[in-house]
């Protein structure tokens, strides 16, 4: 049974360490048999921040759509989170805001997130790794319909985890990282049969 996982980091940023831990996780995932790996880069779909006058005037923007339907087809996605004040980024809060708007007659409501499976991990330049922004991120995940695995990465002192070619130089946070991959994998196509 072949499955379809999307990775993403809740930065724009061109440098942020969140997007390398996602691409890394994304190469993780592309070792595996039957699986369909696709790293996704939040800033080639820029949208506004959601208004419910905008919507109603204008409908859904394009790249939400576009991204929307990305998540529809997709079986689970694993999101690398900065943590900001202790919190997840307002570009990822903004885009699960706006894909889960309804945009086509008799929609589901939460299409595309009701009964996907997640991974979510962080990366920081502190010691916790961003660990404190995952809990709500679970939580919000958890309350539109989202299978959140238990195992998830918190990568401390971030400036220094990644080597030349974007891989985790830590042996101990390389498991940690391959566990939750490996775990959303599972999970996925337990789902999924």
């Amino acid at each position: 049974m072949s499955i379809k996982i999307l990775f993403l980091a809740g930065s724009a940023r061109e440098g942020s360490l969140n997007k390398s831990l996602a691409r890394a996780a994304c190469d993780m995932a592309s070792e595996h048999e039957n699986v369909s790996a696709e790293f996704i880069d939040l800033k080639d779909y820029p949208m506004p921040i959601y208004d419910g006058d905008l919507e109603k005037e204008k409908g859904l923007p394009d790249n939400a759509i576009t991204l929307k339907k990305k998540f529809i087809t997709c079986d689970g996605f694993f999101i690398a989170s900065p943590e900001y004040n202790s919190g997840y980024s307002s570009l990822l809060k903004n885009t699960i805001d706006w894909m889960s708007r309804s945009h086509e007659q008799d929609e589901k409501p939460l299409i595309a997130y009701k009964d996907k499976v997640a991974a979510i991990a962080a990366v920081s330049s502190g010691m916790l790794g961003g660990l404190r922004g995952l809990v709500p991120l679970r939580m919000l995940l958890g309350n539109i319909g989202v299978h959140v695995t238990p195992s998830q990465a918190a990568i401390g002192n971030g400036m220094n985890a990644f080597d030349d070619k974007g891989k985790l130089s830590d042996d101990k946070q390389k498991v940690m990282l391959q566990n939750v991959v490996d775990e959303l994998i599972k999970t996925t196509k337990a789902l999924q049969s």
